[in-house]
This record gives structure tokens, sequence and C-alpha cells, in this order.
């Protein structure tokens, strides 16, 4: 009798954008099909129903990043999360946090798997921010940085923004969030049978 295969391991990130008020629900949506660790930074949980969530998936924040450790010895957040996963997902990106991680920042939970992450496996980066944001001579570099590192960029889209405004920058949908790491984490798992599709 053949093992059977596990599920596919996620680390589902938000950081500090009102689209964080999705978070729940493309929690259930990867949750269909993999094992979803749920990560949050400390603006993001403003946006986050924890309610919401998943019975099955685990919220981490920076408050158990540091309340983990005590000791030398001890196991570290960022690292353990960083080893348990097959692949991350920022969604939403703000602004701020496609800053940081663009330049190598990492002065919380979400920065520091990012800083240690193995890029020989999946992330995912879905931002989300105001048009004029979005537009910026240094979000233009920062996408570039994060793309150059192998971060895959699912782009945001046109319409009307939770500021008023009307342009692009609105998060991606959670299901063409869901998708698009799904079908990059079966053509890794499976090569040879997508190339037939």
């Amino acid at each position: 009798m053949a093992a059977a295969v596990r599920k596919p391991r996620i680390i589902l990130a938000a950081s500090g954008s009102v689209a964080a008020i999705k978070f729940g629900i493309l929690a259930e949506s990867l949750a269909d099909w993999a094992e979803v660790k749920a990560v949050a930074t400390k603006s993001a949980l403003h946006f986050i129903d924890k309610k919401a969530l998943p019975p099955s998936v685990t919220l981490y924040t920076d408050e158990e990043e540091w309340s983990s450790w005590r000791k030398l010895g001890d196991n570290v957040l960022h690292i353990e999360l960083r080893q348990w996963a097959d692949a991350m997902v920022i969604a939403p990106l703000s602004a701020n946090t496609l800053a940081k991680i663009s330049a190598g920042l990492c002065d919380n939970l979400l920065s520091c798997i990012v800083r240690a992450w193995d890029y020989s496996k999946l992330l995912f980066v879905s931002p989300a921010m105001n048009t004029f944001m979005w537009n910026s001579p240094f979000t233009e570099r920062h996408l570039s940085s994060v793309e150059e590192l192998g971060m895959v960029v699912i782009s945001p889209v046109t319409k009307k923004l939770a500021c008023g405004d009307f342009g692009n920058g609105a998060m991606a949908e959670p299901g063409t969030i869901d998708s698009t790491i799904r079908l990059a984490l079966e053509k890794r798992i499976h090569p040879a049978s997508m190339s037939t599709i």
C-alpha cells in the first residue's frame, strides 16, 4: 500500500493593510487543500477577525516570537516556521513591509521569516496599497529587489480602494491568490504530469 501523500505546508502572513480583512477567507481557502500556519504583524491584527480563521490554522504574532524563547537551546519560532513550510505567502503585503523586506530588515516575526527564508522554496507576495503608493518609484525599486530574490509577485488589481480612490493597488482576490499558489506547488510536485496540460 502506498504511503499517504502529506498536504503542502503554507505560511500565510499578513502585514498592515485594510486588505487583511480578507485574511480569514484566504486562510479558509488554503486550508481546504494545505496545512496552514498564519502569521500577522501587530498592525495587521487591527483588521483581522481571529474568529474567522479555521480551527486548524494557528495564528502566530510577534508576542509568540519573543515569549517562546527563554534560554540557549530553545527553539526560535521564525526558524521553526521556515523549516516547517513548503511555501509562504504574504497577503496583504503593505508598502511598509515591502520596503522592509526589500532592504533585508527583520524587526518582527514576519520579516524575520523572510530574512531566514530558503529560496529553494516558493515565497509569494500579494501587494495592497493606495494607487499613489503603488505607482511610487520606491515601489518599483522594492518590487525589483524582491523579484531578484525569487519572490513571486501576485499583482494587485484596479478597483475602488478602501480610501475612496479608484485605481490600481487593491490586493488580488483570495481565489486568485489561492489558485496561483496551488498551481505553482503542483508544478513543483508533479512537473511531468503538468507538461501535458
